[in-house]
Formats: C-alpha cells, structure tokens, sequence
C-alpha cells in the first residue's frame, strides 16, 4: 500500500513538471505556420553592415543605422534601409559615402524583398534552427537586382527568431551603377578603392501578437531628406562646413541646359541638400563658382559661367539664403580639374564649387 501511494505521488508530481515546463515563457509550442501573425523587426537588435577594402589590403567594414522590415503573414519578408543613415564612424566620411557614393540626395532608400517558401521552415519549431537558401531582390541606387544568398535562421523562442548570412554576399559596385561614385570617392580621399563590397547582416524579427499583424506603413511612409543621417543636428561648425562644401563640389549633380545658364530640374535634390547645409552655417559667407569646358571662345565660357554661378545663389536666395552671404563668379575655362580631351573629361570641367570665403 505504501508503495503504491509513493507512486502515484510521484506520478503526479512528475506529471505537474512537465505540465509547468511546458507552458513555461519561450517553450510553448510553435505553430507549424512559420509566419503565423507576422513578424516585425527589431531595429535596435539587428544589424547591416557592408565591407570595402582600400589600399589593396585595408577592410573596413561599416553598417546602416537605420533599417526597418517584416515579414507578413504570407511569407514576404521586406527590409528598408535609410542610405543617408550610413555609419562609418566619421562625420566626413560619413557625408561623403551619402553624396558622392550612394548619392542619397537621388536615391534615399535601399529595399531587400524575399518571398520566403513555408515549405523549408514548417519544421522550425522542432529544429530550431535551419539552414536554407533564397532568392532576394535588392533595389539599390535606382538599380533592382536578384540572386541567392544562405542564410540562417533560429527560433530563439516562440515569439522571436534571428535571421542572418551564412556566408558574406559580394556585390559588385558596377552592378548598381555605383562605379562613378567609387571614381569619386577615390579622387575625394585620394586612395584606392576595390570595385566590390562584401554585405552581411543579422536580422532579429518578433512575432505580432495575434490580429495585429505587421505595420506596412513602416516601410512606405515618408522620411525628409537627410533627417536619418548620423550628423550634428542644428548650426555645424567651421570644419563641418568647409568639408561638406568640398564634397558637395564633387558631386557633378548641378545640369543646366546646353549652352544656358537655366538650371536643369533634375537638379533640385542636390541644390535642397546645398540650401540646408548652408542654412546651418549661418556665420559663413559662400562663394559659388562656376567653370566651363573649353569649347567656344574664352569669352563666351567666361559669360556663361558667371551666370551659372548666378542662378544657383539666386535658387538659394529664393529658398531663404540671403545674398548678402553669397559671391558669385565665373571662372570660364581658366581652372579645369582634367584636360580637355574627351567627352568625360569636358562634362566634368563643366561644374559649380562651393568655398566658405570668411
């Protein structure tokens, strides 16, 4: 009798164990839907980073400090990146990768979309972790590209899952037309810069709780330009001001029409970026240039690039800049970066430049 009342004890106590270990928080069960209710990014637990080398031998590896993303309850996962939030721990490179590199100004956001297959990760919650690959779109630089990377995925618990690379993924520069920018970059810098990055990321997602399924405003609504960059916000100092000026010098992005002095519209997010730059350096007096190739006589070129100079500070005074604060003039064909010998040569002696002249 004392056996048998042991027993059954320890029956029960056996039994209320496993009824408490298995409705404990991150072991209960996970439904074979692998993206039941969605999931949502968190930004603050994930990571994309990208790796370039320079000198030959010099990695550098930097990342993007503001990504967002889902995965919806049919399966399409969707990651955005703000390319002005580009970190790579220094305030003037950081300005230069956003616009001479990436040209943030035209392109402000990056999107990865995978349509994951429920079929390769039913098994999750029994695994815990699976090994697969998948096809992805990536929309970088008004350029769309697909192809296949391995990834990694984990089930952490019920509601939250890690998602990272298994293997770095090399994308060529040419790839998304960014091989102008490397040119610029290199000149900027004056080092040499390989003609390929190396991406990777660790993505962790939470499981919407049920009929709330992801927000998809969070990846449509719109952002101001500039707002995610990682820079001093309000006035920017003498050194702050004189280097972005520089590089906005480089950037190429200023049109006018053939043999006018009428900017072209196409100009516009470069000259909005100029105006709240110089808006934030309100202490400093700006001259704007203007520089021609050298076709047609000396003094037409010389005419025509005074008045280039003229109608961008005059789209900056009328954005708020007053003239009191701007010079500008025309150095015609007097002061060309490169000879004059080829079609790229002439387009990039055809410029505007900015200096702080105080």
């Amino acid at each position: 009798m004392i056996l048998r009342i042991l027993r059954n004890t320890l029956c029960t106590c056996l039994l209320g164990i496993l009824v408490m270990l298995s409705t404990a928080p991150g072991v209960a069960a996970q439904s074979t839907d692998p993206f039941e209710n969605g999931w949502t990014l968190d930004a603050a637990a994930s990571e994309l980073r990208f790796m370039s080398i320079k000198k030959g031998n010099l990695a550098e590896t930097n990342k993007f400090a503001t990504i967002s993303g889902l995965i919806t309850q049919d399966g399409k996962a969707q990651i955005r990146v703000l390319m002005d939030s580009v970190d790579t721990n220094v305030d003037l490179r950081n300005v230069r990768m956003r616009f001479l590199f990436f040209e943030t100004f035209l392109h402000p956001e990056a999107t990865i979309t995978v349509d994951l297959d429920p079929a390769q990760l039913t098994d999750l919650h029994n695994t815990r972790r699976k090994m697969i690959d998948v096809e992805y779109t990536a929309a970088v630089h008004g350029v769309t590209v697909t192809k296949t990377a391995g990834i990694a995925v984990t089930l952490i618990n019920n509601d939250r899952v890690a998602v990272s690379t298994t293997t770095p993924i090399a994308v060529t520069l040419a790839e998304h037309n960014l091989e102008a920018g490397r040119q610029k970059l290199q000149e900027a810098a004056n080092v040499d810069i390989a003609p390929l990055g190396i991406v990777s990321f660790d993505f962790v997602f939470d499981r919407s709780s049920p009929g709330t399924p992801p927000d998809m405003a969070m990846l449509t609504n719109a952002v101001a330009p500039g707002s995610a960059a990682l820079e001093t916000k309000g006035n920017l100092d003498r050194e702050a001001c004189v280097g972005r000026f520089e590089i906005l010098s480089r950037t190429g992005s200023i049109y006018f029409t053939t043999g006018s002095a009428r900017l072209d519209a196409k100009s516009t997010p470069l000259l909005d970026n100029l105006y709240d730059i110089v808006n934030r350096c309100p202490e400093l007096a700006i001259e704007v240039a203007g520089h021609t190739d050298s076709d047609g006589s000396e003094v037409a070129n010389q005419r025509l690039s005074e008045r280039r100079a003229a109608s961008v500070a005059t789209y900056l005074q009328s954005k708020g800049i007053s003239a009191s604060r701007m010079k500008a003039i025309g150095y015609g064909e007097a002061q060309p970066l490169v000879a004059n010998t080829s079609r790229e040569n002439k387009a990039r002696n055809r410029r505007i430049e900015f200096s702080v002249i105080n």
